[in-house]
């Protein structure tokens, strides 16, 4: 009798420790693409499980392009891309919604002299036709090309916004953001571009047609050079109920001071 007693005890304990966990986590959702996001996103999935403690929120840095296809596979929950869908992913049933807006900034190291660069100047460095530094006002010395991958949502967007699609002469294509901050910074003679969310003090923002991309600058259109933060879902699929309150959550007037403060634009 006593060992009978024993085992309800010991089943009463394990199903209260199943529901005690049942209660403090209640689901999870999952995020995966684009780099350029990774601090706006990284903002607004901790103050979302502060905000609502029985979701877990994971987010995975790889990519606009690899984000796009996880959610094409069901791999993730919601896809990050920093530029629109293309027409062949929405004839795939995908829908993408503007988080916010992103400048990007075309970045130097902090020594070189050359401080502004209009975007046809730029588009001339990036496909070559301007090679040297002291034709734009610089030191006599070769321009090296820093880009992202084929795929990348920030090259994507510096690409159509310039015109160079197809057409940049790269030394380096590199698969983050970080990587093109780090290879620009230990190279004075570089020259790349990146989410301005992401600029480090490493680097420096040169002005575009006398324009510094700020927040400011981004929200008023000011600033030429500058994209879409997108998430991206599945038209005829509704999401989970734990990815569908992250959806509502970064998307609500509450979300903009934080989209702010990482460094971005909210798009409402």
């Amino acid at each position: 009798m006593k060992r009978l007693a024993a085992l309800i005890l010991t089943a009463a304990l394990a199903l209260s420790v199943m529901t005690g966990c049942a209660q403090k986590t209640s689901g999870a959702v999952a995020t995966d693409g684009s780099t350029s996001m990774e601090k706006v996103i990284g903002a607004l999935g901790e103050a979302f499980e502060a905000h609502d403690s029985s979701v877990t929120f994971t987010y995975n840095p790889t990519g606009s392009g690899s984000g796009i296809q996880a959610v094409l596979e069901g791999r993730c929950d919601i896809g990050l891309s920093s530029r629109h869908l293309k027409a062949e992913e929405s004839a795939q049933g995908l829908t993408g919604t503007v988080l916010a807006y992103d400048g990007i900034a075309v970045i130097v190291g902090p020594d070189n002299p050359v401080s502004d660069l209009d975007v046809d100047t730029i588009a001339k460095i990036f496909t070559g036709e301007i090679a040297n530094w002291k034709d734009v006002g610089g030191h006599d010395a070769e321009i090296v090309l820093i880009g992202r991958e084929a795929g990348s949502g920030t090259r994507n967007g510096f690409e159509s916004i310039t015109g160079t699609e197809g057409s940049c002469q790269y030394r380096q294509e590199l698969t983050s953001t970080g990587d093109v901050i780090t290879a620009v910074s230990q190279n004075p003679d570089a020259i790349g571009y990146a989410s301005l969310a992401s600029v480090k003090d490493t680097v420096r923002a040169v002005t575009v047609g006398g324009v510094a991309p700020s927040e400011d600058t981004v929200k008023d259109g000011s600033y030429a050079i500058q994209r879409p933060f997108i998430l991206v879902t599945k038209a005829d699929a509704p999401l989970s109920e734990a990815a569908q309150k992250f959806f509502d959550f970064v998307t609500s007037p509450d979300a903009a001071e934080l989209i702010s403060n990482a460094g971005a634009v909210a798009a409402g």
